[in-house]
This record gives structure tokens, sequence and C-alpha cells, in this order.
């Protein structure tokens, strides 16, 4: 289950607050397989999830759209699983109110929830995983089921005991590290017993036990020589692990203090900069109402010259529409009269030359000609008429000479 303190401030979560979100979804989906959740998957027709689905990483594939349908989908079915009605939504629901309705009825099972619920719309994200895994415990409740602790099976084997204090060393722990650091350095290192036995001039055996009590014979002067020049050999170096626990320990003790320290002297130079500019804002803003009331009477002249400007475009702007219109009507006159000088221009011409007198006098010319001909056609009509009139005369004459012709001739003939 979701740690409820994973959800405060960046400061107390820790460093590990970032990989939260991918063992609250591991747990999540080991939850819903155990509630077969692949049966609503398969009504819907989708994939199984995958162990970092609901997980908001860059380096993980997303999908807003698909990812915010599957936790609705999955909410729904939860809720309903955990003895209260919900109706399924639908893919082209509102997000803001199917969200709002998630996260009532997760208030309703006396969960605490102080994050925005637009905090899970992206469909992912660490709020996802804990609604979904919060809504999943109370599915689980429902149905009956409870974790039990794991049986571990028991070894026969002998674990080697931890120490749990640094400053519990056990003598063999140093002898041996002392003989490893030897083993490196090649350093010599001093029997005790034999310094022992220097000290006391007798060979005592290890299992033997004096009789009488031992007094020491050495000079103090020449114990203090020999204490100074073994004293460098004596001392023990223990070799640091870096994979050890401790030194990870110190190390963090020590980042931490150096944070602190940090933090103590940037937060004094931070507060001296906050008050700077909280002194150069309030400077500002001060200038500034000092230039907008001088400037006050300025700016109402600049906003009438602007109201008389757009008066002006106005007006200039409609009698730029007369103008253009007369201009038509100048570019028509203009096209009629300079018809008419070509007309007065070609008549002109006309009437200055000489050529049509020409003209005419050859017609006259021709017609007189044409008359003259006429004139004599009629003359030769006249006589050929008249020589016919005169023959005709002619033959009735004769004819009437002929009528006056005695019978007998005229039955001669006959």
């Amino acid at each position: 289950m979701a740690d409820e303190g994973r959800r405060g401030e960046e400061d107390d979560r820790g460093p590990g607050a970032a990989y939260q979100a991918f063992a609250v979804m591991e747990s999540l989906l080991d939850k819903l397989t155990l509630l077969h959740y692949e049966d609503v998957l398969a009504k819907h027709n989708m994939k199984l999830l995958s162990r970092h689905y609901f997980v908001s990483s860059p380096y993980l594939p997303s999908n807003p759209g698909e990812q915010f349908y599957m936790f609705t989908i999955l909410a729904a079915w939860l809720i309903t699983v955990a003895g209260k009605p919900f109706s399924e939504p639908q893919e082209y629901d509102e997000p803001n109110a199917t969200v709002s309705n998630i996260l009532a009825e997760l208030r309703s099972f006396g969960v605490k929830v102080d994050f925005p619920p637009s905090k899970l719309k992206s469909g992912s994200g660490e709020y996802v995983c804990f609604v979904l895994d919060r809504l999943a415990d109370e599915a689980l409740r429902r149905t009956g089921f409870t974790f039990r602790k794991p049986k571990y099976p028991t070894e026969s084997t002998e674990e080697e005991s931890v120490m749990e204090d640094d400053a519990e060393l056990t003598l063999s722990k140093v002898e041996e590290e002392m003989t490893e650091e030897a083993d490196e350095e090649e350093e010599s290192i001093m029997d005790l017993k034999a310094l022992q036995l220097r000290t006391t001039h007798t060979e005592v055996e290890p299992s033997s036990k004096p009789e009488d009590i031992l007094e020491s014979t050495v000079d103090a002067e020449e114990w203090s020589l020999e204490v100074e020049r073994v004293l460098p050999q004596l001392k023990v170096t223990i070799r640091t692990d870096n994979k050890d626990w401790r030194i990870h320990l110190d190390q963090m003790h020590q980042h931490r203090d150096g944070i602190k320290s940090s933090l103590t002297e940037a937060k004094g130079y931070l507060d001296k900069l906050q008050e700077d500019i909280g002194k150069t804002l309030e400077k500002v803003s001060s200038r500034e109402k000092y230039i907008n009331n001088q400037l006050e009477p300025l700016i109402q002249e600049y906003r009438s010259a602007q109201a008389r400007l757009s008066e002006v475009k106005e007006r200039h702007q409609q009698a730029s529409g007369r103008v253009t219109e007369k201009t038509r009507v100048l570019a028509e006159i203009s096209e009629e009269l300079e018809k008419v000088k070509q007309e007065m221009e070609e008549k002109g011409s006309s009437m200055s030359d000489g050529a049509p007198v020409v003209k005419i006098k050859q017609s006259l010319t021709k017609l007189k000609q044409e008359i003259v001909q006429m004139d004599v056609r009629i003359g030769v009509v006249e006589h050929t008429l008249l020589q016919a009139k005169l023959s005709e005369k002619s033959n009735m004459t004769r004819d009437m000479h002929a009528t006056n012709i005695p019978e007998p001739a005229a039955g001669h003939f006959v």
C-alpha cells in the first residue's frame, strides 16, 4: 500500500520519492491481478497493463488519451467492486466531471485527497497510481482478501552475526585487518608476546602460571624511549569499504550538514536579494505612478488627438470617394471632348482642303459631257422619229393614191 507521507513536501520525502510511483504501480498490478482485472479489459478490447503503465517518466512511452480512458474504466470498476454503484464512463465524457466523481467516491471511503483533480487528467503519474491503489485496497477489503506475512523455510546453516556498533570490534577482527594491511604495505608488525618477554626478561609459557609476583626491572627512561619507537607500529588502521552502508550513512550526514550550512548562507543572501528586489519594485511602482500622474494631461490630449484624427480620416475617406466619382465623370467628359475635337479637326481639314472643289469641277465637266451626249442622242432619236413620221406619211399618201385606181385594173389584180 502507498504511504501517506509520500504526498508531503518535496524536502521531507527524500531522494527516493521519484521512484515511489514505480513501487506503487507494481503493487497495484498485483492487486488488480488478484481481482481478475483482465476480464474488464477483455470486455473493452484492451490489452493487459505493463508493470509501469501509469508511471509518468520521460523514458517510458505515453499516450494520455488511452491512459486516461484506462484509468477511468479501472477506477469505475474498482468502485463498483468496493460496493458502491458507479456508472461506467464513456470515451467522450467530460474529463473534469468524471475525475470529480471518482475523487468524491474516494473521499467517501475515508481517503484524504489533498491534490487538485487536474493532476489526474494526464492519465499517468504519481496521483493516478495513488488513486487506483487505494481503490484496489478497498475492493480487496470488500472481497475479504488480506495479505499475510510470508513464511520462510528454516535453514540448517548458521547465519553470521552482524555487529550493530562500530566501536565493538573483536580482537580477532582487528588482528586480521592488521595482518592484511601488513601484507599489502609490507610493514612489519611487532610481536606482543616477544615484547612482553623482553620487558620481563623471563620466558613464561602460555599455559604456565608464575609462582611469584612479577616485578619490572626496566628503566623508565628506556621504557619511554621504547614506547616512542614502537608507537607508530601500534596504531591500528582499518581500511574503509565504500560499499559499507555506514560509510554511505556518514556521507549522507555530511552532505546534509553541508546542505544546511549552504542553505543558511544562501538564505541570508536570498533574503537580502528579496529585500532589495522589494525595494526596487516599490521604487518602480512609485515612479510609475508619478509618471502616470505627470503624463495624464498628455495622455488625455493624445486621446483627443486620436479621436480628431479618426474623424479627419473618416472625412478624408468620404472625400476620397467623392473625388473618385468626380474623377470618373471627368474621364468620361474628357473622352467625349476628345471625340468632338477629333471631329472638328476632321471637318476643319476637309474645309481647308481644295480636293472637294476639284472633284466638283470634274463632276460638272463629266456631267456636261454626258449632257452633250444625251443631246446628241436626243437629236438622233428625234431625227429618226421624224424620218419615221415622214415615211409613214408618204406611205399613207401612196395608199391614198392607190385607192383611186380603176376597177378593171383592180380586177386584173384579182
